[in-house]
């Protein structure tokens, strides 16, 4: 044996060689080692793929939600550039209005306070809440959940919220 072929031999013990020791060790054939590493290659390429749909999935969804949220903050945005000669309440619903030069204001009266004939375009009511957002009036009927859900899961997290012992 030359010193090339005792470099290529194991230093270890039996039981840590990477290949057989022993003539009562199974056989690796070639073609069968070949086709495990391809079977578990193609199963590491499918979860692979998976994972990475379901990714991409969120992505969507998470740019969908960042175009919504824009959206709706220029919706605000513009609500609150809205002119308005009297001091906003939260709490109160506001009615909206186009002027004939284009510019919007808040008024108090609905189009039903001018008899059903305002003298601008009615572009919809509004309610000021009271972090300075603006919820439309047709959607005040809305029941909002969310408090709801969010003690949900810190009931099931094990964690007492405000309404005290469950």
């Amino acid at each position: 044996m030359s010193n090339d072929d005792k470099a290529l031999l194991h230093p270890g013990g039996a039981r840590s060689s990477p290949y057989p020791t022993s003539r009562l060790a199974p056989a690796f054939e070639a073609p069968e080692l070949a086709e495990e590493i391809a079977r578990a290659e193609s199963m590491l390429s499918a979860r692979t793929g998976a994972k990475l749909r379901v990714i991409a999935d969120q992505i969507k969804a998470l740019q969908a939600e960042a175009r919504k949220v824009l959206t709706e903050a220029r919706e605000e945005q513009s609500l609150t550039h809205a002119e308005c000669t009297f001091k906003r309440i939260p709490g109160k619903v506001y009615h909206l209005y186009r002027k004939g030069t284009g510019g919007t204001f808040f008024s108090m009266l609905s189009p039903e306070d001018w008899r059903g004939v305002p003298p601008h375009e009615h572009l919809g009511a509004y309610r000021l809440e009271t972090d300075y957002s603006w919820t439309a009036a047709e959607r005040l009927h809305e029941h909002d959940d969310t408090g709801e859900v969010v003690q949900q899961l810190l009931r099931i997290g094990g964690i007492r919220g405000a309404e005290g012992p469950g």
